[in-house]
């Protein structure tokens, strides 16, 4: 949130201009399109952004202020309607302090003592559709949405096919008379809804879900063909009024019984209270209650008792001046942890998710919960059978925030040592908090993202085998490790019949597949995805090491040190790692290569599965040994960087050339940069050369540096 104390005229004024736009642009998501795109606690947060700068900057308040503005034009099909008496909305307030200023306003606009009582009513804020109901003669002639405040929408059709508004009023009801209210639909009534939508759709992945009762409840009532909306389960509360032509009593309270008198429904939570206290407590109660009552609130309403100081209080731009919503903060609620399943994402890292009994948080149905990492499991003490707090943080992402059943005498829960996808053994590196599946390859759920970056440019760069064919042959069944994309040639017939492949396309892919059995061996090993061992770390293991078999023989070596090396006790734990870490780096014995990579390599070695897949992909290519020989050049010894775009070679083989040539290719520009050779669309690294007097060249000029060492 901006501070509009820090802020510049002009800068106020830019932000109230951004701040009015994108107001606009989520009322009418909310409003006309029921399809939010923040939470309520968001677009509350932004509304009271735009208020605090137009309180320090009131000058600068613009005619498209959001202070101005109620709902959203309407704009869909349905025929527009005028309100006889505009549809207001509310002001908010987030803190019992806010609630104290309201009622010391209302004394001070009324010239009342500052001991002086100030009954008000109190009823849950129902997040639904606000609606008008206009009765003539006791008879129900139209019904409209809220809309902007001025004109909604005409839904008395729909309206009819609702259970709790009645057609007719009973009892002596006024000859006109505007009740207001909300129309939503109840929890357990959302949950059965999105259950039948789900069982009726012919694809159940792409059945339409309602995200939340209000959505569900808006969606249903804004129907062109009424008999959809009778198919839903709509529900009504009224909660004030609009037009009329008699008022059958002199309060608010008193209002909402002869309303309820009439036939329409009016919150059970309605009550009248006298003093700051009493309504506070009610507040609190009702807070308390919230995940348990049958539909969503996101706040408690208060109203001026008495109707003669409701008219003379009157109204600012939007919203009435003896009315106020007390929302509540990020909505929290109690539920059942029924179970912890492990997920293993396309990393390999496994990440624990909370099966929760349903609760409506925030809007929201929630029944998973991440539960982030072992340590956050320890820190809570989470099992399956606690009870336990969530909250949507941000009121977005639901996360447990306190286990209520902790000290309960129950067994911990067991963080699995493998991986659940694969069975191969899970891993936490020095100093991570995450647990990671050391399967690689030949984990099901790793397996396209590992097959992605096994043929990425950087690696194998198989032309051909973009991200769309390895989905396809994963679902074949064709391609499950890597050794397999060698073995394609044995599907040659089965592909010629799939939509997209002709014979030259056939054998384009299998001719640059048989390409790539000779690869570089630094490419084969990046390819791999070992973590830690990227492509210059690939690279300068191969420069020492030679030949891929080296390369296991080193994860061997450092397997072996591992299980010699002991703690002497655990108090020396760290020590212990400091030691083993040192040990590590002396064994693999290259510069700029530590223990990282060491713990990477040996847990990859350490699991059979990928010694198998280690073992049949060498059966399938033949890299030959990774042998740099330099030639004494202009830039031997020299450090050179390459940036822009390399229009006759790639990045990579610009950078093996500077290898030959005894040169160290570098990534970025620095003192110790000699030489940059400049492309088009050199950016920030000449600019930066230039700032050093560092030699630049361009693409050609390199080219007659090789040359001339050849």
């Amino acid at each position: 949130m901006t501070d509009a104390a820090t802020l510049s005229e002009a800068e106020a004024a830019n932000r109230l201009m951004r701040l009015a736009k994108v107001i606009a642009r989520h009322n009418r998501l909310y409003h006309d399109e029921d399809a939010p795109e923040i939470s309520d606690a968001d677009y509350d947060a932004l509304i009271r952004e735009n208020n605090a700068l137009e309180a320090a900057f009131p000058h600068l308040i613009r005619a498209d202020s959001p202070n101005g503005q109620v709902g959203a034009t309407p704009t869909s099909a349905l025929g527009k309607v005028p309100h006889a008496v505009r549809m207001m909305s509310l002001d908010n307030g987030f803190a019992d302090e806010d609630i104290a200023e309201f009622i010391a306003r209302v004394r001070r606009f009324l010239a009342l003592p500052e001991d002086a009582a100030v009954a008000l009513t109190a009823e849950p804020k129902i997040d639904g559709l606000s609606c008008s109901l206009r009765y003539e003669r006791g008879e129900l002639v139209l019904a409209a949405t809220r809309g902007d405040g001025q004109t909604g929408e005409d839904v008395t059709a729909n309206v009819r096919t609702i259970a709790d508004i009645p057609d007719r009023l009973t009892g002596n009801a006024p000859d006109i008379f505007e009740v207001r209210g909300e129309v939503y639909m109840a929890k357990s009534d959302f949950a059965a809804l999105n259950a039948r939508l789900l069982a009726q759709a012919d694809d159940p992945e792409k059945a339409r879900q309602f995200a939340n009762p209000r959505n569900a409840a808006a969606g249903s009532l804004r129907q062109k063909d009424a008999s959809v909306t009778a198919s839903r389960p709509l529900r009504f509360l009224a909660h004030g009024w609009g037009e009329y032509s008699a008022l059958p009593a002199d309060t608010q309270l008193g209002m909402m019984r002869a309303i309820a008198g009439w036939g329409l429904p009016v919150s059970d939570l309605l009550t009248g209270v006298n003093d700051f206290t009493a309504l506070i407590t009610h507040y609190r109660a009702i807070e308390a209650a919230r995940a348990d009552l049958p539909f969503d609130i996101d706040g408690v309403v208060y109203k001026v008792d008495r109707l003669d100081w409701q008219q003379r209080l009157g109204f600012v731009a939007k919203a009435p001046r003896w009315a106020i919503a007390h929302k509540f903060p990020a909505e929290r609620a109690q539920t059942t942890l029924e179970t912890i399943d492990i997920q293993v994402g396309r990393t390999g890292k496994l990440t624990p998710v909370g099966r929760l009994t349903p609760v409506t948080v925030g809007g929201v149905t929630v029944s998973n919960v991440t539960l982030h990492n072992a340590d956050e499991i320890a820190r809570l003490g989470a099992r399956p059978g606690d009870r336990v707090v969530i909250q949507r943080a941000g009121d977005v992402i639901p996360q447990v925030v306190e286990n209520l059943t902790r000290d309960e005498d129950r067994p911990p829960f067991a963080y699995p040592g493998h991986c659940p996808a694969c069975g191969s053994e899970a891993v936490r590196e020095e100093g991570e908090v995450d647990i990671r599946c050391t399967g690689g390859l030949i984990c099901p759920a790793q397996r396209f993202e590992r097959l992605r970056h096994f043929v990425s440019r950087a690696a194998l760069d198989i032309e051909g085998l973009g991200e769309k064919t390895i989905q396809e042959f994963l679902d074949l069944g064709w391609i499950i490790e890597p050794a397999d994309i060698f073995r394609l040639a044995d599907h040659r017939a089965d592909l010629l019949g799939h939509d997209g492949w002709k014979e030259k396309s056939v054998d384009n892919l299998l001719a640059a597949i048989n390409a790539r059995r000779t690869i570089d061996a630094a490419r084969l090993l990046f390819g791999l995805g070992i973590r830690h061992v990227g492509a210059v770390t690939a690279r300068d293991l191969l420069k020492r090491y030679t030949r891929l078999p080296a390369i296991r023989a080193l994860a061997e070596q450092v397997i072996a040190l591992r299980e010699a090396t002991h703690r002497q006790d655990e108090e020396a734990e760290h020590r212990f790692h400091n030691r083993l870490a040192k040990a590590i780096a002396e064994l693999i014995g290259v510069d700029n290569i530590g223990a990282a990579v060491g713990h990477a390599l040996a847990d990859f070695f350490h699991e059979p599965h990928n010694q198998r897949v280690w073992d049949d992909l060498l059966g399938q290519v033949s890299p030959p040994d990774y042998i740099v020989a330099t030639k004494s050049s202009s830039v031997t010894g020299k450090t050179v960087v390459f940036t822009g775009k390399l229009e006759t070679m790639s990045r990579d083989e610009a950078k093996a050339q500077a290898e030959r040539l005894g040169a160290k290719a570098a990534g970025s520009v620095s003192a110790r940069t000699d030489l940059v050779v400049a492309g088009p669309g050199a950016g920030s690294k000449l600019k930066q050369a230039a700032a050093l007097g560092i030699e630049v060249i361009d693409e050609a000029a390199w080219a007659e540096i090789v040359k001339a060492a050849e």
